[in-house]
């Protein structure tokens, strides 16, 4: 249950005297009932506020449905703890004084330690580490602990076994990490500092419950409960402080019970209705109400559904190719387009070379993995090789290796060499489940793999260069103070200097005596300004300056200030300048990483859903954005900017959902029109070809094959393995 305040938080109860069929509002992750919805709307709302904490993993600033799902997760977490260790790590925690920290850190010091029996380790090895399996404990006498292991090869199988010393055996990664022990020290706690764990499970694991003699001075039960021992204070007189307060404190209670008592009562005579209070966005979609404040939203467009395969056959058609096309390179399979493979699915021929090198390459993945299809070709005796001719028997081989009831009439009707007149439905089962049994290969798996680490690893990257950034910036920083406090510290070092120095003159520059005659030199930087105030404050005195004053210098002061205001001018240019060409290669950086990231995609993952439950994708491959009914199997699609506009434009930021659609729309807007762009353009190409090919006289007329609407008929893999 997540905690509010660091403390539990009750739940509502359910009204009473409620009717069978009486319409009410029920909080679907608590399953609390109301009545009245502005209840049920304040209720919402409050569990919408990021003040919920994790009760097991003590994460704060949560809704209440993710603390809940965070608890979910660290509760599935806690259960993959080995069995053999549940039971030392709670005699650690019995009565334990140790902050979480330490105390996580002491368990799992411990049971580094404790191997117990089909533990996954590593052992030493003819110097190296090789994977080995706890089989048992040895006792032979010897003070150093020995375990007899089986040594684990590549292929997961079990090669001899021995006899190892326990200090020859590490983990490589252990089955518990701190924050699975913290995880696991809460939820089987009742109480901390000291801990104690719940009375279930002290006696399931034989744990005692008594207090050890240092902790008993201070601590007793009351209860079922571990409760600690006040100290009584004692006044002047020598009674009791809390004797002497009793009455007092309760009549403070009582006055603050009563004092809040009236003022619910007043507020509620006062209003009759209860205080409204503001809605607090986003919330559920289908709780948002039109207000004045609400924008004025488009229409939604009503998505194109000119598909040539049946509606319930899109989305097997949408995962099969973006399967085949997201691992091409692996599958040796030259990438088609979406539309080539429909329409080559919907074809009558039965050697479509399209179709024959999709299922080809799908069943030599199957054949290089040593996996059950492997070992049944090698019973029938077939050969590895598949060719145009010969990929229907390897398909019928594998239809019977499934065993669905539901393809048997479609196994016969490809034996008979008719896989064309398959139905569109029965073809794309067949890929989905070669597709399936592929996404289980060593192959498969082993590319994803290489997939996270390359994007964890550029993750590291772009983090890296973000903090040595952030680290240059705060060093130019401090140094902008160090040199704006260097320069303040000048000048009062120089007013403290004038005022001490005979030979300096009333107005800061320096006087050189040369016999009678005393010459005041003017500095580089105030020449221009001391003598236009000379000349405005004492006009009689303009003789004298131009008598007293050396025409060479005043003209190299004036030059030299020029140069160093020049100079600033061009510092202060080539900073910008500097600082536009970093903020480019920042950006570039981030596309860089952006574009690499997408390259190494995992998955295709939806967009998002609209208010009512509609998944939105999009495939980079194809452009289209297609949308997925929730409550049927129908699917739609957006081929045009326009509509894409229209779409975004239709979308309520007041609810979850569409917001985070907007978000996600807005976010790879600028490559969804760049591709749809690119679609249009094709489209036309073709259309105009099309047209082409009609206006030819018949005498000259081309081949059917170049027609544009054919593409599909002229594919050819030049990805294909030798």
């Amino acid at each position: 249950m997540p905690l509010f305040k660091r403390k539990p938080f009750g739940l509502a109860e359910p009204p009473k005297d409620l009717e069978p069929y009486a319409l009410v509002y029920q909080v679907r992750f608590t399953k609390e009932i109301f009545q009245d919805y502005q209840e049920y709307l304040n209720r919402i709302n409050f569990y919408r506020q990021r003040v919920w904490m994790c009760k097991y993993t003590g994460k704060s600033n949560m809704t209440y449905e993710e603390a809940l799902v965070s608890e979910k997760h660290a509760t599935q977490k806690v259960q993959e703890l080995p069995n053999e260790l549940v039971a030392p790590a709670l005699c650690i925690i019995q009565f334990s004084m140790l902050s979480l920290r330490d105390l996580a850190d002491a368990i799992a010091k411990k049971l580094q330690k404790d191997l117990f029996v089909g533990a996954n380790l590593y052992g030493r090895k003819d110097g190296s580490l090789y994977p080995c399996k706890v089989l048992k404990l040895v006792e032979n006498g010897v003070e150093k602990i020995q375990y007899e292991v089986a040594w684990i090869n590549k292929t997961r199988k079990i090669t001899e076994n021995s006899i190892v010393l326990g200090e020859d055996l590490v983990w490589k990664k252990t089955p518990f990490s701190r924050n699975i022990l913290k995880s696991f020290i809460r939820e089987s706690t009742c109480r901390s500092i000291p801990w104690v764990i719940h009375e279930k499970l002290a006696q399931k694991h034989g744990i005692s419950t008594d207090p050890p003699q240092e902790l008993r001075s201070r601590f007793f039960f009351k209860d079922g409960q571990l409760v600690a021992k006040m100290k009584k204070r004692k006044n002047g007189d020598g009674k009791n402080v809390g004797e002497v307060n009793d009455e007092s404190g309760k009549s403070k209670r009582k006055k603050v019970e009563t004092g809040t008592s009236d003022a619910v009562k007043n507020g509620k005579e006062e209003n009759n209705q209860p205080k409204e209070e503001p809605v607090k966005y986003p919330i559920d979609d289908l709780l948002v109400q039109p207000g004045p404040d609400d924008p004025l939203f488009t229409d939604r467009p009503f998505p194109s559904r000119d598909f040539n395969v049946p509606m319930d056959c899109v989305g097997d058609l949408l995962m099969v190719w973006d399967f085949c096309s997201s691992f091409s390179r692996l599958l040796h399979l030259w990438p088609f387009s979406l539309e080539d493979f429909e329409n080559a699915i919907c074809h009558k021929d039965s050697n479509l070379v399209l179709i024959a090198e999709t299922h080809s390459a799908l069943l030599r993945l199957l054949i290089k993995d040593d996996s059950e299809y492997s070992f049944a070709l090698q019973k029938r005796k077939r050969k590895p090789k598949i060719s145009l001719i010969t990929w229907t028997d390897y398909v019928c081989d594998f239809l019977e290796m499934i065993n669905i009831t539901e393809l048997s009439s479609s196994m016969t009707t490809i034996k008979r060499g008719h896989y064309g007149l398959l139905d569109a439905n029965a073809k794309l089962w067949v890929l989905r489940e070669l597709v399936s049994h592929a996404l289980e290969t060593d192959l498969i798996r082993g590319k994803l793999d290489e997939h996270i680490e390359q994007r964890q690893m550029l993750g590291a990257i772009r983090r890296g260069e973000a903090l040595e950034y952030a680290r240059k910036r705060r060093e130019e920083k401090e140094q902008l103070k160090g040199e704006s406090g260097a320069d303040g510290l000048v000048k009062e070092n120089s007013l403290e200097s004038t005022g001490s120095n005979p030979h300096i003159a009333e107005n800061g520059n320096p006087i050189i005596e040369t016999g009678d005659m005393v010459e005041e030199v003017i500095s580089s930087q105030q020449s221009n300004t001391f003598y236009d105030r000379r000349q405005l404050d004492c006009p009689s005195m303009k003789t004298e300056e131009k008598q007293n004053v050396d025409p060479k210098v005043l003209a190299e002061n004036v030059t030299n200030s020029c140069e160093k205001e020049a100079q600033k001018q061009l510092s202060g240019d080539k900073k910008e300048a500097e600082e536009r060409k970093s903020k480019e290669k920042r950006q570039q950086r981030r596309e860089y990483f952006e574009r690499e990231m997408e390259k190494r995609s995992i998955r295709t993952s939806p967009l998002g859903k609209d208010r009512d439950y509609n998944r939105y994708w999009w495939f980079r491959r194809d452009g289209r954005i297609f949308i997925e009914i929730s409550d049927t199997k129908q699917w739609g699609y957006y081929s045009t900017k326009e509509e894409v506009d229209a779409l975004i434009r239709s979308l309520n930021r007041k609810g979850e959902r569409e917001r985070a659609l907007q978000i996600q729309l807005e976010k790879f807007y600028g490559k969804i029109c760049l591709e749809l762009q690119k679609r249009s353009k094709d489209l036309a190409h073709k259309i105009a070809l099309e047209e082409a090919v009609l206006r030819r006289s018949t005498r000259v007329r081309a081949p059917p094959r170049e027609n544009p609407a054919n593409a599909f008929l002229r594919y050819v893999n030049k990805w294909k393995e030798d």
